[in-house]
């Protein structure tokens, strides 16, 4: 005899949201649950499971609920995410992924982590004086720190926010660009004003940049300088130099904040050259201030393709 176990949702208008665009979100609780699942009215209804799995099944959509209730729209990453930690009964996970956000004053929306890594690193950038995201392309470490850094900044917690990157071409030279050199560097610096487009209006990060409360500039120019009061995020670290890297790290000043992204698996460096990234992960890893998250290819948020070019990427090797 079959055994049915029915969730009811208390609004129903709250039932689209936890199912997901064309039911993903059900395909998903299908998949960790190993059982069928599917709507009824303003229920949803596990059709088999023992116990154990009937008791799973009303916690997390409990904590999924939760987040729609909360504003933020449950996304695959994050269901698993949650998952593991009913399972795991780790009830501290639980509440950092019920509780992390970034809310930058005058943002389109309030930002919330995808999955478990990106809660982690939100909460490491507001817990470090120095953090350092390292993993594959798309997993939101550009974007995540540039967010935590805006909100720093747009608070008045921080008087300033500084994003460097290496000038290193990805494989292929683009020889002479025209105009002045604000033009000549945007090809390299665009990753960073699209992140911040993404969250703020572009007229107010171009009031931001004329009141020098926003500069962007490649890391060559980093060199000599002090940086206090601010936060500083160095994107495409992976492509720095040791001494290019211990260069950048000694700017730090007082009451400031170090933010380093990069992605190991896309050094664009000549071949004799160490990753100034490579090498800081490993002689920093235990200094006490300076704190590590490493993303993989399970936790890429970008189209669902990537993370499998990621991943048959990474068996090749």
């Amino acid at each position: 005899m079959e055994t049915r176990d029915a969730i009811v949702i208390e609004a129903g208008d709250m039932l689209p949201e936890i199912c997901g665009s064309n039911d993903e979100n059900i395909s998903v609780l299908e998949e960790i649950l190993c059982t069928r699942i599917f709507s009824r009215g303003n229920e949803l209804v596990l059709e088999t499971g023992d116990g154990e799995t009937r008791e799973v099944f009303r916690k997390l959509l409990g904590e999924v609920a939760e987040c729609v209730r909360g504003g933020r729209r449950p996304t695959a990453d994050l269901i698993r995410a949650i998952h593991a930690s009913i399972v795991g009964d780790d009830r501290e996970t639980i509440q950092l992924l019920r509780d992390v956000s970034v809310n930058v004053p005058g943002s389109f929306t309030r930002i919330f982590p995808r999955g478990l890594a990106q809660a982690r690193l939100i909460q490491t950038i507001r817990g470090s004086d120095m953090s350092f995201a390292v993993g594959p392309a798309g997993t939101g470490k550009t974007f995540l720190a540039v967010a935590c850094a805006l909100e720093e900044v747009a608070s008045k917690r921080k008087r300033k926010l500084i994003l460097t990157r290496p000038v290193v071409e990805a494989g292929e030279s683009l020889g002479f660009l025209p105009g002045d050199l604000t033009q000549k560097l945007n090809p390299y610096l665009r990753p960073l004003y699209d992140a911040m487009e993404a969250i703020i209006p572009r007229e107010t990060v171009a009031r931001m940049q004329e009141n020098g409360i926003i500069e962007i500039s490649p890391l060559a120019y980093m060199r000599g300088r002090s940086l206090r009061d601010c936060v500083v995020i160095l994107d495409e670290a992976q492509n720095t130099t040791r001494e290019q890297m211990k260069m950048f790290l000694t700017r730090l000043g007082g009451d400031s904040r170090a933010i380093i992204t990069g992605d190991v698996t896309q050094i664009d460096l000549p071949a004799r050259k160490e990753s100034g990234l490579i090498h800081a992960a490993g002689i920093l890893k235990d200094i006490r201030g300076i704190e590590f998250v490493f993303f993989g290819a399970a936790d890429v948020v970008r189209h669902p393709l990537v993370r499998k070019i990621i991943h048959a990427y990474e068996c090749e090797s």
